[in-house]
């Protein structure tokens, strides 16, 4: 007979599971990309809503735009010091944020209203970082092949998982 499943993305993670190092390092990385980014593009002190075109690592940039970049990217840094299932949420939070962002200013491009300064080059980077993001924050928790030693599997198939445990419970009996 069919179960529905009730799986959930917040589920439980063991504090020291290795996945946890995806999620940090996924985070991590990121963060530092985008302070490096917003660091340099306040070193240039750009105007706050400047449209002028003033490039920052091939991307173009103003100074809101920088400010938002750092602290997306203190954020990322937060979540990479805590890790674990906090880390992972907020990977794909942000990851759905920047692809949001992406299709967001795709549609401001050449309007009044493009104040973070986006080109098409910005739009790419939110769309890859967005998606790169949602790719560390989901790896190991979602997937229609997860391990059976996955504590995500294992909340999902609470059955299966204790059937297989107490087979390999008799295995080693003997």
């Amino acid at each position: 007979m069919l179960h529905p499943v009730e799986a959930r993305l917040d589920e439980h993670l063991p504090a020291d599971h290795k996945l946890s190092k995806v999620y940090r390092v996924g985070a991590g990385l990121t963060g530092l990309l985008l302070v490096a980014f917003g660091i340099l593009g306040l070193m240039d002190r750009i105007g706050f809503f400047d449209t002028g075109g003033d490039r920052v690592l091939t991307l173009n940039t103003n100074g809101a735009l920088s400010v938002l970049s750092i602290c997306v990217g203190l954020l990322l840094f937060v979540g990479m010091v805590i890790g674990g299932n906090f880390a992972s949420t907020l990977n794909i939070v942000l990851g759905l944020a920047f692809i949001v962002s992406g299709f967001v200013n795709l549609a401001l491009l050449d309007t009044g209203l493009n104040f973070l300064a986006f080109e098409i080059q910005n739009v790419l980077f939110s769309f890859v970082v967005g998606v790169m993001l949602m790719w560390f924050g989901m790896y190991g928790r979602v997937g229609s092949a997860l391990p059976h030693d996955n504590p995500y599997w294992r909340a999902r198939h609470p059955e299966q998982a204790a059937l297989e445990d107490r087979t390999r419970a008799r295995i080693v009996r003997g």
